[in-house]
C-alpha cells in the first residue's frame, strides 16, 4: 500500500507548513482575497501575493509527494487528504477556542451575516445588519464591532462599513453563548461620494475590538 514512506513524510511535512502560512486565526487572511487557490490568497486588491502562489505550489507538490508514496489508492487518499486538511484548521480553532482562548480570541463568526441598506431620503439610507455571534468560552466577553467593506467592491466604494457611521457598537456576549445581532440606523452619508444608493451583500466582513486588541473576521 505505502510505496515511499520518505514520500509520504515529505508530503506532509510540506501540507503542514502550507497550513501555517494562512491558518486562519486570529485574523482570517482570505478577507481581503480576489482570488484563491484552497486555503491561499493568490490576488487582492493590491495585486498578486507571493506568499500565496508560493503555498499553492507547495501544496500541489505535497499531492504530488502523496500519489508517489502510495502504491495504490492514490486518488482516494489525495481527496481524503484534501478533505482533512480543509477541515482542520476550523476544528483545531474551535479546540483551542473552547478550551484555552480568552477576550475576543475566543469569538467565532460563521460568516453568517448580511446587511441591506435603502434609500430613505436625499442623502439619507436606511441600513440594517443581522449576525450571529458565538462566545465558545467559559467567561463574559465585552468588545466592540465595526463593519468591514467587501474586497470586491470597485473603486473605493462603500457598502457595509457604512454602518460605521453610527458605530462602533458596544456589545457583551455571555460564556457559551450564541447571539443574534440586529443593528438598524439610519445613516447620513451626505459627506461620503462612495457610498451605495442601495444594495443587499450576504458577505459581511467585520472587526472585533477590545481595547488594542483586534480581530478581523469573514
Amino acid at each position: 500500500m505505502i510505496r515511499s514512506k520518505v514520500a509520504l513524510i515529505i508530503s506532509f511535512v510540506i501540507l503542514a507548513i502550507c497550513m501555517s502560512l494562512y491558518f486562519p486565526f486570529p485574523n482570517n487572511a482570505m478577507l481581503e482575497a480576489r482570488s484563491a487557490f484552497m486555503s491561499f490568497p493568490l490576488s487582492n486588491h493590491d495585486g498578486y501575493m507571493f506568499l500565496g502562489i508560493i503555498g499553492s505550489v507547495l501544496f500541489v507538490i505535497a499531492m504530488i509527494l502523496l500519489g508517489i508514496g502510495m502504491k495504490k489508492y492514490h486518488w482516494r487518499t489525495i481527496i481524503i487528504v484534501v478533505l482533512v486538511y480543509s477541515f482542520l484548521p476550523n476544528i483545531l480553532i474551535t479546540i483551542y477556542q473552547e478550551t484555552l482562548a480568552s477576550g475576543i480570541a475566543a469569538i467565532s463568526y460563521d460568516n453568517n451575516g448580511e446587511c441591506s441598506f435603502e434609500p430613505v431620503g436625499e442623502d439619507l439610507l436606511d441600513g440594517e445588519c443581522y449576525l450571529v455571534l458565538h462566545n465558545r468560552s467559559n467567561e463574559d466577553v465585552s468588545f466592540e464591532l465595526e463593519f468591514i467593506d467587501s474586497p470586491y467592491m470597485e473603486d473605493g466604494e462603500r457598502m457595509e462599513s457604512l454602518m460605521n457611521l453610527a458605530g462602533p457598537y458596544p456589545m457583551t456576549i455571555e460564556a457559551k453563548q450564541k447571539k443574534p445581532i440586529q443593528l438598524k440606523e439610519l445613516l447620513e452619508v451626505s459627506d461620503d461620494p462612495n457610498h451605495i444608493e442601495e444594495g443587499t451583500s450576504y458577505d459581511v466582513h467585520i472587526k472585533l475590538m477590545d481595547g488594542k486588541k483586534a480581530r478581523s473576521l469573514s
